[in-house]
């Protein structure tokens, strides 16, 4: 084949291939599907199943780790990789490892498998046209929606770690979620007897994310004590403990959320505090802002089993632009 025919050829196919490297790699990962395959991870940007989202063992929809090959696998976590930073590749894995070390503690479990975390897509990757993707496992949701080429929505977001710090074997010591857990202590132990009689709201934790897996999250009673009563360096703080729960997200993505924050919740923020002060025992916090809610609640298993998860009202699912889009945009 002659060099400039070469040249025309991968031209043409480069104007059908999607240019975002999210795009990209999602589209590659179907591309690796066989049919029956591609109907189990595949469905419309209209589809119910997007919302259908959960962090329980349960059947889930789409593609599990263990029905893929390993050129499959090999293309899904590049796909993983490409959507999340390093830091953030690193600790969704690590919670994926911790489910064998859970089946052996439950007597094998037969739930508690890190290879029934899914892929599921809706739509058509596209630089072009809304499509989104999620991964899902007992511990892990991840929401990613695109539209032309850029990421708009991450959350719902949700990551949790049973056991919370692994006391044996070879993952011994491991703590997917120290991050979210000791930069919260560092805020709270900044706070004067007067901060603390406003932040600490309950003297017991509510026992998991008070939000669950709702469609729109909210919580009626907003408590605490406000982002305006704390000192310079405690706002630093809080925002820190923010960032930490961010920090999973591509570098790209921590930024717009945190510029966000900046530019839209800050004078609506308050941060709360339930359960057990010190280092030991069951505890929960909350940062709760206009559209925001991030929750922390180690509850389970005595104070040794997280959930965390980070809500946007105007966000989740693709926020208002997207759900327009079923009702208007999309043939169905």
């Amino acid at each position: 084949m002659k060099p400039f025919l070469v040249v025309i050829l991968l031209a043409s196919a480069a104007v059908n291939r999607p240019e975002s490297i999210s795009a990209k790699e999602a589209a590659i990962f179907l591309g690796t599907l066989n049919e029956s395959q591609r109907a189990r991870a595949q469905f419309e940007l209209a589809s119910e199943t997007l919302f259908d989202w959960h962090f329980v063992p349960r059947t889930r929809p789409g593609l599990p780790w263990g029905d893929m090959s390993q050129d499959q696998q090999k293309a899904a976590h590049a796909l993983l990789k490409s959507s999340l930073s390093k830091a953030g590749y690193e600790k969704v894995e690590n919670i994926r490892s911790l489910e064998p070390i859970l089946r052996q503690l439950e007597n094998g479990n037969p739930g508690r498998d890190e290879k029934l975390y899914t892929f599921s897509f809706f739509g058509e990757p596209s630089d072009n046209t809304p499509w989104a993707w999620r991964y899902e496992g007992h511990h892990i949701s991840l929401t990613f929606v695109y539209r032309e080429g850029r990421l708009v929505s991450s959350t719902p977001q949700f990551l949790g770690s049973n056991p919370e710090i692994a006391l044996e074997g070879p993952k011994k010591k491991l703590q997917p979620l120290a991050n979210e857990r000791n930069l919260a202590y560092v805020l709270l132990d900044s706070l004067t007897d007067e901060q603390m009689s406003k932040a600490k709201i309950g003297s017991q934790s509510p026992g998991d994310i008070v939000t669950g897996n709702a469609r729109r999250a909210s919580i009626k009673e907003k408590k605490g004590i406000p982002y305006q009563e704390l000192s310079t360096h405690q706002k630093k703080l809080l925002l820190n403990v923010l960032r930490s729960h961010a920090e999973v997200q591509s570098e790209r993505e921590q930024n717009r959320r945190m510029k966000q924050i900046e530019d839209e919740e800050l004078s609506d923020l308050v941060f709360a505090w339930m359960g057990s002060t010190d280092r030991k025992g069951r505890h929960y916090y909350r940062i709760q802002g206009k559209n925001l809610i991030v929750e922390y609640d180690n509850s389970q298993g005595n104070g040794s089993h997280v959930h965390t998860v980070w809500r946007n009202a105007k966000e989740d699912f693709g926020g208002d632009p997207l759900l327009h889009h079923y009702k208007h945009g999309h043939k169905h």
